[in-house]
């Protein structure tokens, strides 16, 4: 049975530790940061390095920001962003908490507006600052660190909706995934969406418990971006490349499979060991990355924590 099939390819196991630390605190990149840019409308832009896909909008009256990469990689945006418009950036607009889509914050100007879903900004208040940032003593916070800047201005629970015409952006958050703020970021004239890390690439998805992520519910969160956003033909995902509307109905389906074999597997009375030392992708899902041994292991744990 196709949903079984997901327990049977075998990984070596490593320290689970690594994997929040992947996200958490994303590791200093040595030499000159290069940003990568991608036309994908006239005025739609994607940049790559440094952390996750940022998406910069250049509306009627400034620049919106989606995402601003790891520490260091702040200015770099800036820079790349005066190569292709001399507007004023306004807003930046969160995706989620994880310091390789928000360490920038901190070296845009203090005006510049800052929006992410409401769980997002709790969890940014907690947040320490990633690996590469100097630092004494206990950790401390990065928009602690710099005063508040960068910090979330301004959030949202379900939907908010900014500009009008070619110029709206709608916001909505759908569920608990990879964390409990995911923010998927609609711009319905370009018929684009940025999905941030609940739709990071064809992976298997890291479940941030710590942040609210969910194993059981993130299959239905993705499926209900799925059939509540309309008329999109484009969703820059997290990390990975462009995708499409028919590829995030497939990583619903993909991320219900796992969940409904973990669920059996559970049920059969396996151990988190058992599961993750079995585990094969099946052919439907062929030129999926094979899963990192560490966030497999703590998927399947995080999945039987969330079915205790």
């Amino acid at each position: 049975m196709r949903r079984t099939m997901l327990l049977a390819m075998v990984f070596a196991i490593g320290s689970l530790s690594i994997v929040a630390a992947t996200f958490q605190q994303p590791p200093a990149q040595q030499g000159p940061k290069i940003v990568e840019v991608e036309k994908l409308k006239d005025n739609l832009f994607m940049l790559k390095g440094g952390g996750g896909n940022t998406a910069v909008f250049i509306a009627s009256n400034g620049v919106i920001v989606v995402d601003t990469k790891n520490p260091g990689w702040g200015q770099p945006i800036l820079d790349k962003i005066k190569e292709l418009t001399n507007k004023p950036i306004t807003t930046i607009i969160n995706t989620h908490t994880h310091g390789d889509h928000v360490s920038g914050n901190v070296e845009f100007p203090a005006t510049v507006d800052v929006i992410v879903q409401a769980n997002t900004k709790a969890n940014m208040e907690k947040m320490t600052p990633p690996t590469g940032l100097p630092q004494q003593g206990p950790p401390t916070n990065i928009f602690k660190v710099n005063n508040g800047r960068g910090m979330a201005k301004r959030t949202f629970n379900d939907k908010m909706s900014l500009g009008k015409g070619p110029d709206e952006i709608d916001l909505f958050y759908f569920g608990r995934g990879h964390t409990n703020g995911d923010a998927w970021v609609v711009f319905p004239a370009l018929r684009v969406m940025h999905a941030g890390d609940i739709f990071s690439g064809k992976n298997l998805p890291l479940l941030d418990a710590a942040n609210g992520g969910s194993g059981v519910a993130i299959g239905d969160s993705l499926m209900k971006a799925f059939d509540t956003v309309k008329n999109v033909d484009t969703i820059i995902t997290g990390h990975s490349t462009l995708m499409t509307t028919n590829d995030l109905k497939e990583y619903a389906e993909f991320n219900r499979d796992f969940l409904t074999a973990v669920r059996n597997a559970k049920k059969a009375g396996k151990s988190v060991d058992d599961v993750a030392n079995s585990c094969k992708m099946p052919a439907k899902y062929t030129g999926y990355a094979a899963p990192q041994p560490a966030r497999l292991k703590s998927n399947v744990q995080v999945i039987y924590d969330e079915l205790k």
